[in-house]
């Protein structure tokens, strides 16, 4: 008697990630098949930014709103500087993703540029961006919190302590409150950038949202 193999579950297509090289992405978005989302902050879009990308800058990231973004049948690429941030977002989004394909452009706008390919550029001149900003508090903290520690009382361990704390806190989640309350410093706003701000809508495409590399 021949045994009936049991039926096999129907599997439908998984969603593809990973990374995708400029110049694709670049052929993808010229027949439409990609949503472009930039994840640089606000400060470096304004600046240099890609041709119809759309920000949500990683330190207000939110997954959902990126996934709502994509009309159907478009791949969701990520893109920053250099393409950790970017990889970083995929990561956000990839345990909601529900079938949406999505990946992380190879390189960054940096790649982008050595590969040729078109920018958008402000004529602004370049300032420091938010996340330098980050970094020079947190240095300029923790070293202040070390010397006072070990000159006035050591106390003041604390400090250096609770900066150490919203870095892992920031390497965790994706989100860098530190460089969402600098973004919205005046130094650091857009005209665009301010207005939406205080009306309190998210700037997308034109556009915010909102940690470095």
């Amino acid at each position: 008697m021949t045994s009936v193999p049991a039926a096999l579950p129907i599997v439908g297509p998984s969603p593809s990630f990973g990374e995708v090289p400029p110049v694709e992405v670049h052929r993808m978005l010229g027949a439409g098949d990609a949503l472009l989302i930039d994840v640089r902050e606000p400060d470096e879009f304004s600046r240099q930014r890609i041709e119809g990308a759309r920000l949500i800058p990683l330190s207000r990231f939110d997954p959902a709103l990126a996934l709502a973004m994509a009309r159907p049948g478009q791949r969701i690429i990520f893109q920053c500087q250099s393409g950790k941030r970017s990889a970083g977002a995929l990561r956000l989004t990839r345990s909601t993703a529900d079938g949406q394909s999505l990946a992380s452009m190879t390189g960054g706008i940096a790649g982008w540029k050595t590969a040729g390919l078109p920018v958008v550029n402000s004529g602004r001149r370049p300032g420091l961006s938010v996340m330098r900003q980050v970094q020079l508090v947190i240095g300029v903290m923790v070293l202040t919190g070390a010397a006072l520690a070990y000159f006035v009382h050591p106390a003041f361990a604390g400090v250096p302590a609770f900066f150490g704390a919203g870095l892992v806190f920031a390497g965790a989640s994706g989100t860098c409150g530190l460089a969402a309350l600098l973004a919205r410093m005046p130094w650091n706003r857009t005209p665009t950038h301010a207005a939406r701000a205080d009306a309190g809508t998210s700037c997308c495409g034109g556009s915010t949202g909102c940690c470095r590399h």
